[in-house]
């Protein structure tokens, strides 16, 4: 290409015409092998997409589809956070737009409300992608840009988190898109502008990304020959303008001037409520959620910190910043470092592409460990409970029929552990066991806990008549035994059952149970 720009300057004109033309057809070429391999990928991520048919967390429903559903249909449930101002709506507003446009042209069936969040986050994922594997193209070698892009897309927690409704996800796609703006050395697709901006959004989405952006932050500032620019003319202006768009989109659909950001650090930092959800020792991330995230790619990793260290130790330098701190929270879970592991590709990449006798071996290897982890984790471990709400969602037939008695369903499980009226969609009557955090309220109490401390008084107190019991029962298959006389004595019959996960935990059984009162 160098080449063909000297010889435009300098050649005659009926050269620089058939110069221009072979440009021309050189962009062509390129424009279209991009477009190829961008519909590609988009196509994968779809197919990423359909095969994920497990739960994960509760998080991927109650904090974004089952508040999309309340917003535009305006029935279902908010949890304790939605009540608190503890949640932004700028996220779930994004699902509800989707919603909103199947409403108005009546193609709201639960299935599309169910797969078009998704379908919608795969081509989100596809276009990080792109950006991904663009940013590389441009500041590695062939080799390990093409290894890298490898890499990134043989990971099976990607596969896994990419596609979910999870804010964790977004603030990962968010990530990578403003990774590609940002100014790593050799990088020819800076933009402060850009890249703060999805920074910005990212932290709106989910106010813990500024975590993993803090040091990528501070490394621009200190490489930034304009300093009271950048903070005069981006970081000021950029932040100050998310905060006010965040703030004014909760205020309007709180009623109330609220600000999560703040109520989100309240809460979680200073009230310590998060702790709440399960604590971890401090060194976790680092012998068990990191190990765990990056998978079959850790020895790649690794091997690669030792050869690309110099050139990229501030994306080494936020993956470590971002574990150590953490470490500091008590409650800990595999998808809060997610965003990080992009991060990690580039060091994964390098190794492959300095190997030479071994890159098949290592890269077949690779491809192999991650397919078998990400076909289980999608497809089998915690798929349960997705599958009951198709029994559920049956329900609803029964329902539009006034002339029988009104389903009522009752989850017995730890709270949150199904979607609800996202996966759905129909009145039906439903509830669950609350669990909200004590904050200190006059007559708190935990009913999942009070639930599982006695079974059997806990339903005998609260359903004391025939006529108040519910018409169906969801629960665990550990629970069974326990509250046998009770589903004998008043009728219930197990209608179906389903398998749950291999990996049975405290509360949470190998195989789900319906029964019916008969």
């Amino acid at each position: 290409m160098e080449n063909l720009r000297a010889r435009l300057k300098f050649g005659n004109k009926d050269e620089v015409v058939k110069l221009r033309r072979r440009k021309s057809q050189l962009y062509s070429k390129e424009d279209k092998s991009l477009l190829n391999g961008a519909l590609g990928l988009v196509a994968f991520r779809l197919i990423n997409c359909f095969l994920v048919q497990t739960s994960f967390v509760p998080d991927e429903y109650w904090q974004a589809l089952e508040v999309a559903h309340h917003m535009v249909f305006n029935y279902g449930n908010l949890t304790w956070e939605w009540k608190a101002g503890l949640r932004g709506f700028t996220y779930p507003l994004f699902f509800a737009f989707l919603y909103k446009i199947l409403h108005l042209l009546n193609y709201d069936s639960v299935h599309l409300l169910i797969w078009l969040p998704r379908v919608a986050q795969a081509v989100l994922a596809a276009f990080a992608d792109v950006k991904f594997f663009l940013l590389f193209r441009t500041i590695e070698t062939h080799d390990v840009a093409r290894w890298t892009f490898f890499c990134h897309l043989c990971s099976w927690f990607s596969w896994f988190c990419c596609t979910r409704t999870l804010t964790n996800s977004t603030e990962t796609i968010l990530t990578c898109l403003a990774l590609y703006y940002f100014p790593l050395p050799g990088s020819k697709t800076h933009s402060s502008k850009k890249y703060l901006s999805l920074v910005a959004l990212a932290v709106i989405v989910r106010p813990t990304a500024l975590i993993v952006w803090f040091p990528l932050l501070i490394y621009h500032f200190c490489q930034e020959e304009h300093k009271l620019r950048l903070v005069t003319h981006n970081y000021v202006p950029i932040g100050t303008l998310a905060v006010v768009i965040s703030a004014l989109i909760d205020c309007l659909f709180y009623e109330k001037w609220t600000l999560v950001q703040f109520n989100f650090l309240k809460f979680n930092v200073l009230h310590g409520v998060a702790e709440f959800y399960g604590s971890h020792p401090w060194h976790w991330y680092f012998t068990q959620g990191f190990p765990v995230v990056i998978g079959p790619h850790l020895p790649l990793f690794l091997h690669g910190c030792t050869l690309a260290f110099r050139k990229y130790k501030i994306l080494l330098g936020a993956v470590v910043w971002t574990l150590v701190v953490y470490s500091f929270l008590p409650h800990k879970e595999f998808r809060f470092i997610y965003p990080v592991l992009p991060f990690c590709m580039v060091f994964c990449g390098t190794s492959l592409a300095h190997m030479k006798a071994w890159r098949r071996a290592a890269a077949a290897s690779l491809v192999a460990s991650n397919l078998v982890l990400a076909l289980y984790t999608g497809l089998v471990h915690q798929r349960g409970v997705l599958d009951a709400m198709g029994h559920v969602r049956a329900l609803c037939d029964v329902s539009r029929n006034s002339s029988v008695p009104q389903p009522d369903v009752l989850f017995l499980m730890p709270c949150h552990s199904t979607p609800f009226y996202s996966h759905v969609h129909c009145p039906l009557q439903m509830r669950f066991l609350e669990c909200p955090p004590d904050l200190g309220d006059q007559g708190y109490f935990d009913e999942a806990d009070r639930f599982y401390d006695d079974p059997l008084l806990w339903l005998r107190t609260s359903f004391p008549y025939k006529s108040s019991l519910p018409t169906h029962l969801v629960l665990f298959d550990i629970l069974e035994k326990e509250i046998s006389t009770f589903l004998q004595g008043n009728g219930f019959k197990r209608t179906a059952a389903m398998f749950h996960t291999h990996v049975p935990e405290g509360r949470v059984g190998g195989r789900i149970f319906i029964y019916e009162r008969h």
